[in-house]
């Protein structure tokens, strides 16, 4: 239940751990200018000691090998032989400065977001599989949202999907939409959306449980506006107040999990999964790192290790799409959650009913650059 790190500190202690020892390097890119510099000094001393050294040593085992072809007699003085003046090695060549990342044509995006809930095995793994196989998988999207991304990349607009929404999903029939990520993949889970919604979704990520946590801890943790007070039925039970929380990987996975907690369950835990995702967008913006080239592209690699994206979506696309939004206002996301018709049983299990008509008017509201009309900050 505690919390690790906890707010940034003004500065560590003496003898304490450093505070970015664990951070990536775009974060440490970002405060540590003054750090690399040493280092870069640091290297180039290395450099110079160990070509030095080199150069010395191949003298000492040269030396031995002229006495022995020359030998001077008895009745000669020897000339002690000058020795040659070292050269220092020549300095190195700075690094070329890194390429621009190109801006995205000003079209509007749709990029679908999906949380796996598989444990054990990664959802990348596991994707893979069913990829190459055909073969089901035991994962379910336990977060399912399209964010659309307006031409001008000065905002978002997040649609949260309900997990339980009774849908009919492509080669399988009725069923939760969650079950697309178990029967196909990201594949059948983008076909679902897309035929849901009557939209083309643009790219896919998808996020693991683990993933997750390694990224949220990766970043320091994370600042969560939590809207009213509860505490967590699952695993820590962690305690969330009122208000700002800095919260480490574990209990932001809490967060985004929670729903027995509220009277209105996944109703609430969709909201407080929104709240999470416009908290990471913050904690990008807020440090520069979508601004800064050399930022942006640490940033990339650092999301590869636990993102899974579509087959069209490489690490340079996810780059330019990344610095597209280095201008984005978070305080003007809209967000909102695709209208439902309540909730009852469909082929024996719990379920939320959809809401066509809603639904309907919402794809058609993305499809013509209106979603505002329904997605409110």
């Amino acid at each position: 239940m505690s919390i690790p790190g906890g707010p940034d500190p003004s500065g560590p202690g003496a003898g304490s751990p450093r505070p970015d020892a664990h951070r990536p390097a775009w974060i440490v890119a970002l405060g540590r200018r003054r750090w690399i510099a040493a280092l870069l000094a640091l290297a180039l001393v290395a450099a110079a000691g160990v070509a030095v050294f080199s150069l010395n040593r191949a003298g000492q085992q040269a030396q031995p090998a002229a006495t022995q072809t020359s030998t001077p007699s008895p009745s000669e003085t020897a000339t002690p032989t000058p020795t040659p003046s070292e050269t220092p090695p020549p300095a190195p060549v700075p690094p070329p400065p890194p390429p621009p990342i190109p801006d995205l044509p000003a079209t509007p995006m749709n990029i679908l977001i999906i949380g796996s809930d598989i444990r054990g095995t990664p959802a990348r793994d596991a994707a893979a599989h069913t990829a190459a196989t055909g073969e089901s998988a035991d994962q379910r999207s336990d977060a399912l949202m399209v964010v659309h991304v307006p031409a001008d990349r000065h905002t978002l607009y997040i649609i949260s999907i309900m997990r339980d929404l009774w849908v009919d999903v492509p080669g399988v029939g009725g069923s939760k939409i969650n079950a697309a990520l178990e029967n196909g993949g990201i594949d059948l889970t983008t076909a679902t959306v897309q035929q849901l919604l009557g939209i083309t979704i643009d790219h896919t990520l998808m996020l693991d449980f683990g993933g997750f946590k390694a990224m949220v801890d990766g970043l320091g943790g994370i600042d969560v506006n939590v809207p009213f007070a509860f505490q967590s039925t699952i695993e820590t039970e962690h305690v969330f107040t009122q208000g700002v929380n800095h919260l480490d990987g574990q209990a932001a996975l809490e967060f985004s999990r929670e729903r027995h907690a509220f009277t209105d369950g996944d109703y609430q835990r969709v909201v407080n999964q929104r709240i999470m995702v416009r908290a990471v967008l913050a904690r990008f913006t807020s440090s520069g790192a979508l601004t800064d080239v050399n930022a942006v592209r640490s940033l990339v690699d650092f999301a590869s290790c636990c993102l899974t994206v579509d087959k069209g979506f490489d690490p340079v696309q996810a780059a330019i799409l990344a610095y597209s939004l280095r201008n984005l206002d978070v305080n003007a996301i809209g967000t909102m959650t695709l209208p439902t018709a309540g909730t009852g049983m469909a082929a024996g299990q719990s379920v939320v009913f959809p809401d066509y008509g809603g639904i309907a008017a919402v794809g058609a509201a993305l499809r013509e650059g209106r979603i505002a009309d329904f997605a409110v900050p």
